[in-house]
């Protein structure tokens, strides 16, 4: 659930200075939520922030609410949701009346998706491991490694078409 207006991100975000008089401009509220301001507009693209208030000038203006949003997001983001998912993850967020289930659900189906992507990984790391130990890593210029890019970089090498 955001935080009420009342509440001092400021301190939360690490900053030293006096309080912070809301709502910020697009520079502070990057500093604050550690969410480029780019990035910001870009959330506030994809409808993940409501519709922020502007000053008779156009600047944006940002509340403690839409900084704490922009936290959620930038967690999100750093665990490695899908922006889709941001976005279920950030309505649920601020549904009182969500069922945790859902929200387990996203993350379960995250979790499967990033053990899907490790394996992956670490069958390249293997393969990987096998090419340097065929290489002999000196001044002869025959090289396992290029040959097996070499090969697997046409698909008919394969059998595939």
């Amino acid at each position: 659930m955001p935080l009420p207006e009342s509440a001092d991100l400021s301190a939360a975000a690490g900053l030293a200075d006096a309080a912070v008089t809301w709502p910020v401009h697009i520079g502070t509220a990057d500093r604050l939520s550690g969410v480029s301001a780019k990035m910001i507009r870009h959330y506030e693209s994809l409808a993940l922030l409501p519709a922020v208030n502007r000053t008779d000038s156009g600047y944006r203006l940002y509340t403690q609410a839409d900084v704490h949003t922009l936290r959620f997001i930038r967690r999100c983001r750093e665990l490695g949701f899908p922006m889709k998912d941001i976005a279920s993850l950030v309505n649920l967020w601020h549904d009182q009346h969500r069922s945790s289930a859902n929200v387990q659900d996203i993350a379960r189906r995250h979790l499967h998706t990033l053990a899907e992507r490790i394996a992956g990984l670490q069958a390249m790391q293997r393969t990987l491991q096998g090419l340097i130990g065929c290489c002999h890593g000196d001044e002869r210029p025959e090289c396992p490694i290029l040959d097996e890019l070499a090969n697997s970089a046409h698909p008919a090498a394969q059998g595939v078409d």
